[in-house]
């Protein structure tokens, strides 16, 4: 009798193991391709789910990194799997131009409460400049003049990104175009002239977001201040929430999800529940940013990120796992 019993066991076991192996590394067998922008600043929150997708048994491709826009063509033409750095508002045109719900599905909500917006240092703002519409007066854009062309510099977005898209349909909207300078190009190397004008006393007028390292280098609140625009105006007649604390930022208050291919989901049910309850806070991006910009930004500094966040986070990470594992 012992003997059928434990044959009976042994030959479940054999049976049972492979299932559960398979359960427990859903991916096993399966590269996943992701595209993501050439900022060192969202390698932290890609890396996260890149190791969640290892530990489901997926093998993680070098990703490609493009500009926001071509992120989403890439996408749409079946050359990528996935991106985790979709604006859900500010990159819906580049999510529609790329084929939109007939090839691609956002999924999950990731980093929510993400804002952009124009601010200005405290001490203009608490003098009373705290409306983008002021600037059309030609002697409170004289005082924002860094190149003395007598017309206000607003350091902004680089091309490509989708935040120009506002800005420029902003500068008309508002009749700023004759007293204000979109400045474009490289943003870091922008931004750090703008902050190194902060530092000497200079008045400054820039664009920036959350979550990014800037807003801890100059604090809103304490170093500067957002200013609120006119009125709602966006591209295209969109109609987006953009008042955030009460003020009009003029930019729709947003999250940052993923997208992905209708085939890799299809054909990924434990990636696809990944995505759907994976979420990040928008704090914890943050931080990791100021780190990046306080000189930890090597490949290994930032694995050990992620290896300190999951460390922080275990029970909700394994959570993501478990959610993934039981996915059919």
């Amino acid at each position: 009798m012992l003997n059928k019993f434990t044959f009976a066991i042994a030959a479940f076991a054999l049976v049972a193991t492979p299932a559960l192996a398979n359960n427990h590394n859903p991916g096993e067998g399966v590269t996943v391709r992701p595209v993501m922008a050439p900022s060192v600043e969202e390698i932290f929150q890609h890396r996260i789910l890149f190791r969640a997708l290892e530990d489901l048994g997926y093998t993680v491709a070098e990703p490609q990194e493009v500009e926001y826009q071509t992120i989403h063509l890439a996408l749409g033409t079946g050359d990528g799997d996935f991106t985790a750095v979709h604006w859900n508002k500010l990159h819906h045109a580049f999510f529609e131009e790329s084929g939109g719900d007939a090839v691609l599905e956002k999924v999950g909500n990731y980093i929510a409460g993400a804002l952009q917006g124009y601010l200005v240092d405290k001490n203009s703002y608490d003098a009373g400049i705290q409306n983008l519409g002021q600037f059309t007066d030609p002697k409170v854009a004289a005082m924002f003049d860094a190149d003395n062309d007598g017309k206000a510099d607003l350091a902004g977005c680089a091309p490509g990104w989708g935040c120009e898209r506002v800005i420029e349909h902003q500068l008309t909207e508002f009749d700023l175009r004759g007293t204000v300078n979109h400045n474009q190009g490289a943003y870091n190397a922008i931004i750090a002239d703008t902050i190194a004008r902060h530092t000497k006393g200079d008045k400054v007028l820039y664009y920036t977001w959350t979550p990014y390292w800037v807003s801890g280098a100059l604090v809103p609140g304490e170093d500067v201040e957002w200013l609120a625009v006119p009125y709602s105006s966006l591209p295209d007649g969109a109609v987006e929430e953009t008042v955030f604390n009460g003020k009009d930022l003029g930019f729709a208050v947003d999250s940052i999800r993923v997208v992905a291919t209708d085939d890799f989901l299809a054909d990924n049910p434990a990636a696809e529940a990944l995505f759907e309850i994976a979420v990040l806070d928008i704090n914890d991006v943050s931080a990791q940013n100021k780190k990046v910009a306080d000189g930890e930004d090597s490949s290994a500094d930032i694995d050990r990120h992620v290896d300190e966040w999951i460390r922080a986070n275990k029970g909700t990470y394994d959570g993501w796992l478990a959610a993934a594992r039981a996915a059919r």
